[in-house]
């Protein structure tokens, strides 16, 4: 793509990881321009925001916010040139945002609340899973925490240290009000309707802390970004992992897939035929141009006359 604009969350907290999952695989594709819109509290850029623009030789940085950033990159005003294509998340003013600007530009996605969904065997540390569901939950009030378990005494004692750790947080109200809002244990009679409902759910992120966790990827048809085995906490995919964090929700990860360099490229359908094609397969076309009530197709083809 020749400009992409790209969306970095400032408002509840500043992102700087936003700034590199975005970036980056715009670069490998080879998109032309990049621009940078981000809110700016107080006027005043983050720092760490500016510091990963300036690592990955992004100069063009524009200090707005929310809709009115969708769309300036959408349309183009007298300081800000139009996109091809706006990328990042945002809150659900700048989600919607996108959602109206769709088919004037294009975007990654539309993105809702973060989510995680951990599936747990009886032999899962309740402490890590609870740990891995408060890692959503701080984000935002209406980020979603799911745990779904074979084991009722893993569910009871994951419950516990939720309301163990929750105090502990710095952003524990967010967190709160997450869990009582959005927070699910579901009990299955076997771990294979946890993948059922996985694959209904279609979650952003997906954990799987059971034992050879790699046996159940076949079982997944439907998630974001699939997190495999205790020591693969969500958070290694946020910061360090790919190939990144920009991720389906909603449910739609059933159609979608997560932002990489191939969101960043566009196809061109390139056809040739030499005479001898069209004197091969011309009477083909025209006749399926004919049967679909097209005769200027049909002509357009045996108008080319045969060298025969």
């Amino acid at each position: 793509l020749e400009r992409v604009g790209l969306y970095v969350p400032g408002g509840k907290a500043s992102y700087p990881s936003s700034v590199l999952m975005n970036v980056i695989p715009a670069q490998v594709a080879g998109v032309g321009s990049l621009a940078i819109c981000t809110p700016a509290p107080g006027g005043k850029l983050n720092p760490h925001v500016l510091v990963a623009a300036d690592m990955l030789g992004v100069e063009e940085i524009y200090r707005i916010g929310g809709a009115q950033a969708v769309g300036a990159l959408a349309y183009g005003t007298k300081t800000v040139r139009k996109a091809d294509k706006i990328v990042g998340p945002g809150n659900i003013w700048v989600a919607t945002a996108k959602k109206l600007v769709y088919g004037d530009v294009d975007i990654d996605m539309v993105a809702g609340p973060s989510e995680l969904l951990v599936v747990a065997d009886g032999n899962a540390d309740p402490a890590h899973a609870a740990a891995d569901l408060l890692s959503q939950a701080e984000h935002d009030e209406l980020a979603v925490s799911i745990l779904v378990t074979d084991s009722a005494e893993v569910a009871d004692k994951v419950r516990l240290e939720v309301e163990k750790q929750i105090d502990s947080l710095p952003g524990r109200d967010r967190a709160r009000a997450a869990i009582d809002g959005q927070g699910l244990i579901i009990v299955t009679r076997r771990l294979e309707e946890a993948f059922d409902i996985v694959n209904a759910v279609a979650p952003e992120h997906l954990e799987i802390l059971v034992e050879d966790p790699l046996s159940w990827l076949p079982s997944i048809r439907n998630a974001g970004s699939i997190f495999l085995g205790p020591d693969t906490p969500e958070p290694v995919g946020d910061y360090l992992a790919g190939p990144n964090h920009v991720l389906p929700t909603g449910g739609t990860a059933r159609f979608s897939s997560t932002l990489g360099v191939d969101s960043f490229q566009k196809r061109s359908n390139v056809i040739y035929f030499s005479r001898r094609d069209l004197d091969r397969w011309g009477r083909d076309v025209a006749k399926f141009a004919r049967l679909e009530g097209l005769e200027a197709h049909a002509r357009s083809v045996l108008v080319r006359k045969p060298r025969r």
